[in-house]
This record gives structure tokens, sequence and C-alpha cells, in this order.
């Protein structure tokens, strides 16, 4: 059997950045655990950054509990203050779920980041208007796209449904 307990030291991290205004470094915990229905990590922000951009999750919840540095959480259209100490719930839900912790303070911003792994996930990002699907917890591109919000419902539900390959079978199998 796994050992059921890891060290912060030994887990895994890695890091991630785009453009002037987001990084992070991420230790996972839970995964390397063999965990499935929760994910677990601590992220670190520097000054000055945002670790990922604005979203809200229409299926997974998640809770932030800060464990040093300070900063902003925007919240749907309301910021709040945050610092050591702080316990933050984004529950699942539409724009106004929207979520997103920026390092406003001197030193980096560390966070307990626990979430539910429900998929499929659809994660909206209210400040780019686009709307990202994820299929499974791996990092396999396949397993997610994103659409921009002006391409969504372009298509009706039975838009190039013209009932060819069932008019086919139906042919084939005389009915009695």
């Amino acid at each position: 059997m796994k050992k059921p307990v890891i060290n912060a030291a030994d887990a895994p991290t890695h890091s991630g950045a785009s453009g002037e205004y987001f990084s992070y470094s991420m230790t996972e915990l839970a995964s390397g655990l063999g965990a499935r229905a929760i994910g677990a990590n601590i992220t670190r922000v520097p000054p000055g950054k945002a670790a990922f951009p604005i979203h809200h999750h229409h299926a997974n919840e998640e809770h932030f509990f800060v464990l040093s540095g300070s900063g902003v959480l925007r919240w749907g259209a309301e910021t709040y203050e945050v610092k050591k100490n702080d316990y933050i719930v984004n529950p699942p839900g539409g724009s106004d779920h929207a979520h997103q912790l920026i390092n406003t303070g001197s030193e980096d911003l560390v966070y307990l980041a626990i979430s539910t792994l429900v998929l499929p996930e659809v994660v909206g990002y209210p400040d780019s208007q686009k709307t990202g699907v994820r299929t499974a917890t791996n990092n396999d591109a396949t397993a997610r796209f994103i659409v921009a919000e002006t391409a969504k419902n372009q298509l009706g539900y039975w838009e190039g449904e013209d009932g060819a390959q069932v008019a086919a079978i139906v042919a084939r199998h005389p009915r009695h």
C-alpha cells in the first residue's frame, strides 16, 4: 500500500507564468497520494502577480487558506483584502462566483488550495470572455478546450442533424 502521508518539501512542484501579471509555483499534495475526489496544492504567487485569471467553476467548489503573505481577492464584482490565516470559499456558480487572488504585498502570497474534482468541468473567464471545458484531470491538451463567448450558442441543437443515418438503418430493417 502506498504511504498516505506526504511532506510538502517532498511533493512535486511545477511553475507557470504568462505575460507580466501571471506567475505561480504549485506544490501538488493530494494527487501523489492517490486522491480522486479532492485536490489539494500549495500555491505560491510572487508580489504584483496573480496565479490565474479570474474564473468561476460550474461544477467544482474551491477553498483557499492563506498560509503567508497578503493580497486582494476578486470575488464577482467585489474585492476583499486577505492576509495570513484567512479562509476563502468559492462555491460553484456563474460569474458572480468568479474568483482570483492577487498578491498586492511585498512577499510571496502562499495559500493552500483545496478543490473537488468533478468532471467534466466548465470554467468561465469573465475578463477574457471565454469558457473552458475540461474532461480529465491530466494535462493532456485533448482533455481541455476553450471557446470564445461569441462562439457559444451559434448552432442550434438540431442543426446539421438531417437524420440520414437513421433513415439508412430504418431502410435496412423492415418494420414488422
